[in-house]
């Protein structure tokens, strides 16, 4: 195990390790009622996930003809609020997440969480699940300031350099679920694992990622072959 090809992994969090779409969903729902618009049904919510709840909820309420940005504003705030005391109420690891995250430990894998959602909320919600202290660090959409979030390769490189891949020399690699994901890991010049049972919003297999991967079981072997 020890000469496993990759010292650090990085993961987004919505639809590669967490499926999240039905707490996403609720507050979304939440706020378009508060809106005066009609809610959206709860699996079409993957749909609008990538990018951050701001762009999130703009889709939805884009989709029924819009509303002026001082209002949109204030309706966003009240989702966010809303999610903060609802964020983990139907979210759960995919199946084989824990296993792999222990696999990729006992490889000595230093693993780090890249996510556009707030690094609070992330923290949080996998604070609930219990699985927190399996990653040596969290960055959030808001954890370098404003413009930095993926598809930017800012995140991606703090987080390998927080992993500590860039100082001894380290291979590191990106999963994730989305053409952000794939987007910034180009742009970091790093391997990506696209999560295609996630929330991809585009075709899995045409996103220009690395390899394709059904589902986490497969991450192990996957990362092998780059």
């Amino acid at each position: 195990m020890a000469d496993f090809t990759f010292h650090a992994v990085g993961f987004d969090l919505d639809g590669t390790l967490l499926d999240t779409h039905q707490d996403l969903g609720a507050a979304v729902n939440h706020a378009l009622k508060l809106g005066g618009f009609d809610p959206v049904p709860v699996d079409s919510s993957k749909d609008l996930i990538g990018g951050g709840a701001k762009i999130m909820l703009a889709r939805a309420v884009e989709r029924q003809g819009g509303m002026p940005k001082d209002e949109f504003h204030a309706l966003y705030k009240q989702m966010l609020g809303y999610y903060a005391e609802h964020n983990a109420v139907h979210t759960r690891p995919y199946p084989g997440a824990e296993t792999m995250l222990d696999n990729l430990a006992q490889r000595g894998v230093r693993i780090a969480v890249v996510t556009n959602k707030f690094e609070g909320f992330a923290r949080d919600i996998l604070t609930q699940l219990d699985l927190i202290d399996r990653f040596e660090t969290v960055i959030g959409g808001d954890t370098l300031g404003k413009g930095r979030a993926k598809p930017a390769p800012d995140p991606v490189l703090e987080a390998q350099d927080r992993c500590g891949a860039k100082r001894q020399g380290g291979r590191f690699a990106f999963v994730g679920d989305s053409s952000y994901d794939v987007k910034a890991a180009r742009a970091a010049n790093v391997p990506v694992v696209v999560a295609g049972y996630g929330y991809c919003d585009q075709p899995p297999h045409e996103m220009g990622g690395d390899v394709v991967i059904d589902s986490l079981n497969g991450l192990i072997s996957a990362l092998e072959g780059l």
